[in-house]
C-alpha cells in the first residue's frame, strides 16, 4: 500500500468533512455531537491556512483516506510554543500504518516551526490511541475527569505531551 502524506487542498475538504463526521456520530475521538457542515469545515480550512497551521492529508489512489493538523494549544502570548494535534484516518483504514505516516509529518512540521510542546487530548477509553502516541513518545500527562459528556455517559480526557527536540 503505498501512501502519499501531502499539503491539503480545497478539493480535500469533502473527504476531510466525510472523515471527522463519521468520528463525532460513531465514536468519543471528537465530542462534537453534531456533524459539520461544507461551510464549517471550509472556514476551519481558510482559518488554519490563515495561521499557517498545517492540515495534510493521507492519499491512496487519489483519494484521501486520513488527516491530520495542528493549532495553538490555549490562545495566551505564553503558550505560543506548544501545539495540540488532531489525527483522523478513514473507518476502513484504521490500523493499517496511515495515522503513524500522518504523526510522523506533523511532529517534523511542528520542529521545523519551531514549536517546543505538542499535545495530545484523547479520550481515557481510548487505549489504542494512547499506546499509539507512546510508540512516538508522548507521555500521560494528566486526566481530566468527567470533563466530556457524549452518547449518555461522563467521559475523562487524558493529555499527553511530547517534547519536541
Amino acid at each position: 500500500m503505498e501512501i502519499k502524506i501531502r499539503p491539503a487542498v480545497f478539493a480535500d475538504i469533502d473527504t476531510i468533512l466525510e472523515i471527522v463526521n463519521h468520528q463525532i456520530l460513531h465514536s468519543t475521538s471528537n465530542y462534537d455531537y453534531e456533524p459539520h457542515d461544507f461551510e464549517t469545515q471550509k472556514s476551519w480550512f481558510y482559518q488554519k491556512q490563515a495561521k499557517n497551521q498545517p492540515v495534510i492529508v493521507a492519499e491512496y489512489e487519489n483519494g484521501t483516506i486520513g488527516y491530520a493538523t495542528y493549532g495553538q494549544f490555549r490562545e495566551k502570548n505564553g503558550y505560543q510554543y506548544t501545539v495540540e494535534h488532531s489525527v483522523y484516518v478513514a473507518q476502513e483504514f484504521i490500523g493499517k500504518g496511515i495515522g503513524k505516516q500522518l504523526l510522523a509529518e506533523l511532529i517534523r512540521l511542528a520542529k521545523n516551526q519551531g514549536y517546543h510542546v505538542m499535545i495530545g487530548a484523547i479520550d481515557a477509553d481510548n487505549a489504542g490511541s494512547i499506546t499509539f502516541h507512546e510508540k512516538f513518545g508522548f507521555k500521560v500527562v494528566g486526566t481530566i475527569r468527567e470533563v466530556g459528556y457524549k452518547f449518555d455517559h461522563w467521559l475523562d480526557l487524558v493529555f499527553m505531551q511530547l517534547i519536541l527536540k
